[in-house]
């Protein structure tokens, strides 16, 4: 729950992707910190998360006719049922400004080595009783330790345009942040700034596990208007 000067360091959040109103996936956080200029959240592997049912095969040779075929014409139409998946991967770091269109994910390794970054290019967080509400806009930039960069998805980005996932607003605040990521990530500031290369997990946190109303609970303000 938030305090009232954000959320309180190691509870749990909720991170939920919503889209027209129902829930794409939730899954639970614990907060690292929340200071108002960057929200510091992270979750690691045996977090039990929800997904659509499709998920499993996202990491599958057939992942983009999976996607072309199935996810995003679910997502589209309204159809789509959710999972229990557990997180399998790499510890990940969130960092995510208020109002910025992107959230910046670093991922560490078994020995808490750096493995790489992702910016997120998503709706800005809102808050909710149980954590943060966005929608996943599609579109990647991969960085990798050595400050190498490639964006990804861009093929699938350009889909959920045609079929109205993107709106045009979307795509006009993406390009905008595209530009603002660039220029972040060329000073080292914001999220990315060079001490959350050395961050580590505190070692007696416990798993984050995901609240009953996690998918019952409405979402939030700007959601909730663009589903009317």
């Amino acid at each position: 729950m938030p305090t009232d000067g954000g959320f309180a360091t190691g509870s749990t959040v909720v991170r939920r992707d919503v889209f027209r109103g129902r829930v794409w996936t939730a899954t639970p956080f614990r907060v690292v910190s929340d200071n108002g200029d960057l929200l510091a959240l992270t979750v690691w592997p045996g977090a039990l998360r929800l997904a659509p049912t499709h998920q499993a095969a996202l990491s599958s040779p057939r992942r983009e006719e999976v996607v072309r075929d199935i996810a995003l014409p679910n997502l589209a139409n309204g159809k789509w049922e959710l999972t229990a998946w557990t997180w399998r991967t790499n510890t990940k770091l969130t960092l995510a400004q208020p109002g910025d269109y992107f959230s910046v994910d670093l991922f560490f390794g078994n020995g808490g080595e750096p493995v790489m970054s992702y910016v997120n290019f998503q709706r800005p967080l809102q808050r909710t009783p149980i954590g943060i509400d966005t929608f996943d806009l599609l579109l990647d930039l991969v960085i990798e330790p050595d400050g190498a960069c490639r964006w990804k998805d861009q093929g699938e980005y350009e889909h959920a345009r045609r079929l109205g996932i993107v709106t045009d607003d979307d795509h006009r605040h993406v390009r905008d942040a595209r530009e603002q990521v660039l220029t972040l990530f060329a000073q080292r500031t914001g999220p990315f700034d060079e001490q959350w290369r050395s961050w580590c997990r505190e070692p007696d946190w416990q798993q984050p596990v995901l609240p009953d109303d996690a998918t019952t609970l409405p979402a939030g303000e700007w959601e909730r208007e663009r589903s009317d």
